[in-house]
């Protein structure tokens, strides 16, 4: 496993990281998320030892990063921020440097590098020179780097920054197949990605750890977590208020509009875990109300890492 104890960074006095610890373990994906400034950037280059820490220790697969920098490495596939690559290099010849600079040679060089080149789907581009390639191409590049020696641990720094809603959806897919057998850490600020891929989710502010928690469990931080929407034909709206007000579980009820084409409105219940939507549905079967629609929220991710981020750490329960 990945393990971060107390990991700490500053510049020019500046704290960018305060005690941070956490650990992933294989069959993991972490997302790690945080608002730009976070720290985010900064831990993910002190986890794979291109940033020695000021304290705190980093253990990849049971080496320190900073004692035994290239056992750990040995290890690790990273994927950095902004897919940094030689651009005066054919695509072919930089993966062929890397696997040679990871140790492979010969027959099995060959084999590792058009494996990989095939699996982040690159053979139409593999003599094209690096900086002809679109933005989405070359994070292929680097993406196909960070694998190719079929790392144990992979640490991915917005892996599908610039690739379209089909390559999206195929790395994600990878990263999915891939972390039966590694830890994963992904670092992105697409929350609907996160929420896709990651089996667990952390989120600093300011340096520090603010919340670890499954996706799942994030979204039941949400206030609209559990309430149903509702939007019917035209009624009296005093009477459709005061039947859902009588339903079992219901806390209370949002009038969100009432015009003449019809109403809309929000019922939220006395807990997130309290299911009112077929008591809803019964209490309407009865009279004049006409259901058009009806849908049960799940929560809303955004609105709960800006609640989460937007709060002095020390008032966040983790």
């Amino acid at each position: 496993m990945i393990e971060v104890d107390a990991l700490s960074k500053t510049y020019s006095g500046v704290p960018a990281v305060e005690d941070l610890s956490f650990s992933v373990a294989k069959g993991e994906i972490l997302g790690f998320l945080g608002p730009n400034g976070a720290g985010k950037s900064t831990t993910m280059r002190m986890i794979t030892g291109f940033l020695t820490p000021d304290r705190g220790t980093v253990r990849v697969g049971g080496y320190d990063v900073v004692r035994e920098p290239l056992a750990a490495r040995r290890k690790i596939g990273y994927l950095p921020e902004n897919a940094p690559v030689y651009e005066d290099m054919t695509v072919q010849s930089y993966l062929d440097f890397i696997a040679r600079i990871r140790g492979f040679g010969g027959a099995q060089r060959k084999k590792r590098v058009d494996a990989t080149m095939a699996r982040c789907f690159l053979g139409d581009v593999r003599f094209q020179t690096i900086h002809t390639l679109s933005k989405g191409f070359k994070q292929r590049v680097c993406f196909a780097q960070s694998i190719l020696h079929d790392p144990d641990y992979l640490v991915l720094d917005e892996p599908t920054d610039g690739l379209d809603p089909n390559q999206k959806h195929e790395v994600r897919q990878m990263i999915r197949e891939m972390s039966v057998h590694k830890a994963i850490i992904l670092s992105t600020h697409i929350l609907d990605e996160m929420e896709a891929v990651c089996t667990r989710a952390i989120i600093i502010a300011r340096g520090r750890l603010v919340v670890d928690e499954t996706p799942e469990r994030l979204r039941t931080r949400s206030p609209l977590h559990g309430a149903v929407s509702l939007s019917l034909a035209p009624c009296a709206v005093d009477e459709l208020t005061a039947r859902l007000q009588g339903v079992e579980g219901v806390d209370r009820v949002a009038l969100l509009a009432a015009e003449g084409t019809g109403v809309t409105l929000r019922v939220f219940p006395r807990a997130p875990e309290v299911a009112i939507a077929e008591g809803i549905v019964r209490a309407l079967g009865i009279g004049p109300f006409h259901i058009r629609s009806l849908f049960v929220e799940k929560g809303r991710l955004d609105e709960v890492f800006r609640e989460i981020t937007q709060t002095p750490p020390s008032a966040t329960a983790h």
